[in-house]
This record gives structure tokens, C-alpha cells and sequence, in this order.
């Protein structure tokens, strides 16, 4: 979608949507067009700027995007630096919006904006070596800090997310699509990842779903989705964010740096800043491998269901090739 489009349907139910949050809103600028619509607008008042997101149809529910906040407020109060949600004018956490355009209705939020620049983008910019190991020890240590809180904290009544279990990563209908259906795939190809889902299932259906093991996760916690000021690391966007092993967490961090040169060096870091936080079994870290394929695995999916958001086809060959690749390897080995 060009950007004239992009304004022409979303830009009007923004500027309605901003009517009922308590900013006066100027300059209204497009930041993302993904699976949520996400803009960024100053307050003239006072200069602040905040975001303002459009939460894409059919993904969760009021009541699961409620709860959402409820987890953020949550790891605030544990020492967690997260956006801060900004209420509506009615106290309200999300207001209802419909798209001239499309006759469809999103719920819209409002969060402080975070300053800062990704981490992704960060360490894209940089050769220097233990820059990268001490940004993927601290985000080890958040990570640990975000597990404790989670297997600590009891949610409020009504609270609701999304499982990532057994069934919702590796199911006949998982979370993020039917990866073994993407279009590119031979039906050699579509066997195999189909064998490699069952295998996985059953793995995953013997673990342990105890709060030290299984609790609430980010579930996209990887350096694009950290904001960097200063020394001050900032988690963001926990859209995808639901109960599920903490071995995901830890499996999605790395997944993105494991074809780099460094990507053991790299590993060692984030682990050593995640244990100086919180206690894992080298049991559970064995099975780091096969969580880092269940990850790529789903993001296959991911862009099964999403084939109107734009990804450079190289990034999906890449991740597609990994995945064919460590399914032929495991199915050779028992898991």
C-alpha cells in the first residue's frame, strides 16, 4: 500500500480516534504500516510526543487488548522500562474507530512515545564486538526480569491472552498461520514440515507448564523491538505477547543472529546477562535449538497469513532455506 493510499484510509479515522484522548493534537506522521496501523503525534500544548495505534482487525479482542496494558502497567511496577499507555478522556484504555475507507472497526491506543533508536538498527551499524555482547547481555537481563515478573505476578480478573502452547505454535491451527501451506512450497517440502510440526508437538506437549517454566512472554522479543537512549533499554510492542515457555523468549532473541559469524558469541552473552538474573537449567537450554526452529517455523506462517505486508523476498528464502534445512538435520535425530 503507497503512502497516498495508506493516507487516504487510515489518516481520517486516526485524526477521529485522537478526538477522544486528552492531547491536542498536532502533526499526525505515519511511523508503520504493518499488521497494526501505528502513527506518532505531538501535543502542541507542551511539544510531548505520544503514539497512536490502530490495532488491526480480527487479532484480539477488547477484552485480550485490555489485558495487554494490564501486563504493562504490571512490568512498570516491577522496574521495567515499557511505554506508558495513555488513557482516553473517558478512562478508557482503547476507543472504537471505523475506517471510512474499508467500513471496518479498530480499536485504537495511545502510548508515550519512546525515545531512542532501535537496537536492530544500532548494532546494524556497528563492527565493534563487545558492543554487540554487552546490548545482547542486557537484553538477556531484561528478558530474565520479564520472566520473574510473569511467573511471580497473579493477573487481574478477566485477564485474557493468547496460548502459545503446543497447539497454538505447533497445532493443526497455530497462532501465527498454517506455515506448512505458505505457496512457495513443494509438496516435498510441505511433507516434511508437516512430519517436523508432529515432532515438535510432542516435544512440546511433554514440557512442563509450571510458572517457573511457562508464564506470560513478550513472544517477539528480539532487538526490533528494543529502543536504545542513552543506556536505557526500552521494550516495545507487545502485540504478540501471551503465555508460552520461556524458551521461546530466549529462542526468538537469538534466532534473528544465529546465521552471523558471532552468533555463539553472541548467545553465550545473552544467556550469561539471562542467568545472572534468574536460574535455568541447562536441561531447558538444550532445547534452544529446537525453539529457535519452532520460531522461524511460525514465522513462516507469519507470512502465509500476511502476504500484503511488504518483507524483502530474500528475508523469507533465507528463513524458509534455514528451516528446510534443520528439519532434514533433526529428522535424522530424535528430538
Amino acid at each position: 500500500m503507497d503512502s497516498e493510499t495508506v493516507d487516504r484510509t487510515f489518516t481520517p479515522a486516526a485524526h477521529e480516534a485522537l478526538k477522544a484522548f486528552p492531547i491536542d493534537a498536532e502533526d499526525l506522521t505515519l511511523v508503520s504500516l504493518s499488521e497494526n496501523v501505528t502513527f506518532k503525534v505531538a501535543d502542541r500544548r507542551d511539544g510531548r510526543a505520544y503514539v497512536l495505534r490502530l490495532h488491526r482487525p480480527g487479532y484480539h479482542t477488547l477484552q485480550e487488548l485490555i489485558s495487554e496494558r494490564a501486563w504493562i502497567r504490571a512490568l512498570a511496577e516491577a522496574g521495567i522500562d515499557v511505554p506508558s499507555a495513555v488513557l482516553a478522556r473517558d478512562g478508557q484504555d482503547y476507543v472504537p474507530v471505523t475506517i471510512p475507507a474499508t467500513g471496518e472497526q479498530r480499536f485504537a491506543g495511545m502510548a508515550s512515545w519512546t525515545e531512542g533508536r532501535l537496537l536492530s538498527d544500532v548494532l546494524a551499524e556497528t563492527d565493534n564486538q563487545k558492543r554487540v555482547e554487552e546490548s545482547f547481555t542486557q537484553l538477556g537481563a531484561i528478558t530474565a526480569a520479564m520472566h520473574n515478573q510473569a511467573s511471580a505476578w497473579q493477573p487481574p480478573p478477566g485477564f485474557k491472552r493468547h496460548a502459545l502452547d503446543s497447539d497454538g505454535l505447533m497445532g493443526m491451527a497455530p497462532h501465527w498461520g498454517e506455515f506448512w501451506e505458505h505457496r512457495s512450497l513443494s509438496a516435498g517440502e510441505r511433507r516434511l514440515l508437516l512430519e517436523m510440526r508432529q515432532r515438535l508437538h510432542d516435544m512440546l506437549g511433554r514440557l512442563s507448564r509450571e510458572p517457573h517454566a511457562y508464564s506470560l512472554i513478550h513472544a517477539d522479543m528480539h532487538p526490533g523491538n528494543i529502543v536504545v537512549d542513552g543506556d536505557r533499554l526500552t521494550v516495545i510492542d507487545f502485540d504478540d505477547a501471551g503465555y508460552g515457555w520461556h524458551q521461546y523468549d530466549l529462542a526468538t532473541a537469538l534466532t534473528h543472529w544465529q546465521t552471523k559469524s558471532n552468533a555463539a558469541e553472541i548467545e553465550r552473552a545473552f544467556l550469561a546477562g539471562y542467568r545472572a538474573g534468574r536460574p535455568v537449567a541447562d536441561e531447558a537450554l538444550s532445547l534452544l535449538p529446537q525453539f529457535r526452529l519452532i520460531r522461524w517455523m511460525a514465522t513462516i506462517g507469519w507470512f502465509h497469513q500476511r502476504p500484503e505486508v511488504n518483507r524483502p523476498s530474500s528475508v523469507f528464502e533465507e528463513r524458509k532455506a534455514w528451516v528446510l534445512e534443520q528439519c532434514e538435520a533433526l529428522q535424522r535425530s530424535r528430538l
